[in-house]
């Protein structure tokens, strides 16, 4: 075996350089990616146009990349862009024919996704199109989602379990009488895989069971949170209304970088292929099934990709959010405390807790609790 396809055996991870490199240079055409779709986002905006605007942005600056290196390097779209409205949770993006435009008030969650070389940087964002401060249950949603997403910033390091993540969030919600909707999967990513086999639940219940698991340094999650006013249970839509898919292939196809032309999902003993939207397509293929919240449920959605790196977890993709007046504030001690670590891992010695809270050292966290102007007391 020459020590090209010995090269080509091992796993690439976080310790080489090159790979981190690759995901920081995914993450940051993915933030540029939803920067141009929010600004897309206008009453009377066809969604399909918005859509086409994300994923055109992504080939064009992927393209742009190892242009002239010896092997070619595949890279590209690795989530369609997603444009779900009000209750629908995720995995909207139209066919080109779909005439769906956004109106003024509605609460947009978007949903995007890049590749360099088959490592992953994804992205998840809600916005209200309204001028002004968002206020009332939407607020509530929205800053349910970003506090637990920042509480999962904290919890997703070395040493820690998938369930302490999965209990922590929805405890957050609570906080803000906002439930986790359930049936969603934060997963591990790896070269070509949007789903390794380590995930983290939702909500923990008796329908959905995962392997427990210990987070390591050097691994990269995709942390999914989405937060409803109501039941958070969704239900799935009719099959003709599914637009996005993955790829079935048999088991026993390799995941060999030289047969790598999609990502693939670590699932059973099937590899179903990375995310993509429904074109012409014969093989055999898994739905990714447009999710429904009730009618009037405001649902709210924050992604982002986290580099377990030895000193500690970079979060290499977000999104700032607009001005949140919630009607509830954060009294837990627990949650306050888990807001309050830091997301390095501490170098300079004790005293890191408190630190964190004064320093700047995690912008979102402040961004976390804009609450107290208008907070009404918790219950």
């Amino acid at each position: 075996m020459s020590s090209d396809d010995e090269r080509e055996e091992r796993e690439l991870d976080l310790t080489s350089s090159e790979v981190v490199t690759k995901y920081k240079s995914a993450a940051e055409i993915v933030n540029k990616a939803l920067q141009l779709v929010i600004s897309e986002c206008k009453p009377k905006a066809k969604i399909v146009d918005i859509c086409e605007k994300g994923d055109s942005f992504i080939r064009e600056q992927t393209g742009n990349m190892y242009k002239n290196v010896k092997k070619k390097i595949e890279r590209g779209v690795a989530f369609p862009t997603c444009v779900s409205v009000n209750n629908t949770v995720c995995h909207f993006s139209p066919l080109a024919s779909d005439e769906s435009c956004l109106e003024e008030g509605d609460i947009v969650k978007i949903d995007l996704g890049c590749h360099i070389d088959g490592f992953i940087a994804v992205v998840g964002h809600t916005h209200a199109l309204q001028s002004g401060p968002v206020t009332g249950r939407a607020a509530d949603v929205i800053a349910a989602a970003n506090t637990a997403a920042e509480v999962a910033l904290r919890l997703v390091r070395p040493g820690k379990k998938n369930k302490d993540v999965t209990e922590a969030i929805q405890k957050v919600a609570a906080a803000y009488d906002c439930k986790i909707v359930e049936g969603v999967l934060s997963h591990q990513l790896k070269q070509f895989v949007i789903d390794g086999n380590k995930v983290i639940l939702s909500v923990s219940n008796s329908d959905t069971r995962v392997e427990d698991a210990e987070f390591e340094e050097n691994e990269v999650y995709a942390v999914d949170i989405v937060t409803s006013t109501g039941e958070g249970k969704p239900k799935l839509l009719d099959e003709k209304n599914t637009t996005i898919y993955k790829r079935a292939v048999d088991k026993n196809y390799h995941l060999k970088m030289k047969s790598s032309r999609f990502i693939f999902s670590e699932i059973n003993q099937k590899f179903p292929i990375m995310p993509f939207t429904a074109r012409a397509l014969e093989e055999k293929r898994a739905r990714l099934g447009l999710l429904e919240c009730k009618p009037g449920d405001y649902v709210a959605h924050i992604k982002f990709t986290v580099l377990l790196m030895p000193n500690g977890s970079d979060r290499i993709t977000s999104h700032s959010l607009q001005e949140l007046q919630p009607t509830k504030t954060i009294d837990d001690p627990e949650i306050k405390a888990w807001l309050a670590l830091g997301t390095k891992t501490k170098k300079k010695g004790g005293g890191k807790r408190k630190k964190a809270k004064k320093s700047g050292e995690n912008t979102e966290t402040t961004e976390a609790e804009p609450m107290d102007a208008t907070a009404n007391a918790q219950e």
